[in-house]
């Protein structure tokens, strides 16, 4: 795998102290997953006609996860329910997000709705900050990744579309297909959605990264 890894760039003391001291994972809200996935999914199954062993095999995962997740015994990871949502013509906010009434053009920083994922092999958490809480009819989407140490988003994915983020704090593993690039506070990225992409957090502290979507994927 090729590999582009800046050795003279390194986050300032200061931030990675600031990362442990006044940040750490959101717990997810009234929004989470566990609350209302396993309705919304049922339901959208339902209204495409597709049983349990049908939609497993679209999606490329266990019968019996679908059927823990319907019965809000499981969450998936977020590559799972990506796989999930794309056979059912439907995005991840659609499965996870309540209906939307924020009508303010205004979101305050202690009311943002969260939804958490658990991360491939247990290894930590990802939590998504809703910076745009997801309604109908949005071409964008923006959220601040949260990603636990270590976590990660399982395997590669691509859709249409186009990302770009801004890493807030802490450290950064972005794959592109077959490229590896380290991201320290303050590095930005641009990509088209249709290239295969993953990343974790290759670091010991949490790491935040402000996440635009579009058209909305999560």
């Amino acid at each position: 795998m090729a590999s582009t890894k800046p050795s003279s760039r390194r986050a300032p003391a200061a931030a990675s102290g600031t990362a442990t001291g006044r940040r750490a994972a959101p717990q997810a809200s009234a929004s989470a997953p566990g609350d209302s996935l396993g309705v919304r999914l049922k339901h959208a199954r339902m209204v495409r006609q597709l049983t349990l062993k049908a939609l497993a095999e679209q999606a490329g995962c266990s019968e019996s996860l679908l059927s823990k997740v319907e019965g809000g015994h499981a969450t998936p990871s977020l590559a799972t329910l990506h796989r999930i949502a794309i056979a059912l013509a439907t995005n991840i906010a659609t499965l996870v997000s309540g209906p939307d009434v924020n009508m303010s053009p205004v979101q305050r920083a202690n009311e943002r709705p969260t939804v958490s994922f658990p991360s491939a092999r247990n290894r930590g958490a990802i939590t998504l900050e809703r910076v745009v809480v997801p309604g109908a009819g949005q071409l964008l989407q923006g959220d601040i990744h949260v990603i636990e140490p270590r976590a990660n988003s399982d395997e590669q994915i691509s859709h249409a579309g186009e990302e770009l983020g801004y890493v807030i704090e802490g450290e950064l593993e972005l794959t592109l297909d077959d490229t590896l690039y380290l991201l320290q506070p303050g590095d930005s990225f641009y990509f088209p959605s249709t290239v295969p992409h993953s990343y974790r957090n290759p670091g010991k502290l949490v790491t935040r990264v402000l996440w635009i979507n579009t058209p909305p994927t999560f």
